[in-house]
């Protein structure tokens, strides 16, 4: 969750005190939006939250996928495997 008193900072301040900042992220584990000219222009995190961020997201994308794959054969949107690899290497000119 982001805390607006402490998680908003000018580029700026930033620049000055990018050690300072750097601490606080890996502390806080929160983002930081960095503002130019008071809009939002950069956000900044630390590796490890941004890796589970990224963790988060590829999690995200296989359920979605997965939900899908089930709403697909529930609506009878399918095929044989077979007959994919058959259009599949003909379009490919692959053959077996």
């Amino acid at each position: 969750m982001l805390d607006i008193t402490t998680d908003i900072q000018s580029l700026t301040a930033f620049r000055r005190s990018s050690g300072a900042f750097m601490k606080h992220l890996k502390k806080s584990r929160r983002p930081l939006v960095l503002t130019v000219n008071g809009k939002a222009a950069a956000v900044v995190q630390d590796a490890e939250a941004y890796q589970r961020l990224l963790d988060v997201a590829a999690r995200a994308d296989t359920e979605e996928g997965l939900r899908q794959g089930v709403e697909d054969a529930q609506k009878g949107k399918t095929r044989p495997a077979r007959e994919f690899f058959r259009e599949f290497e003909a379009g490919h000119g692959l053959s077996r």
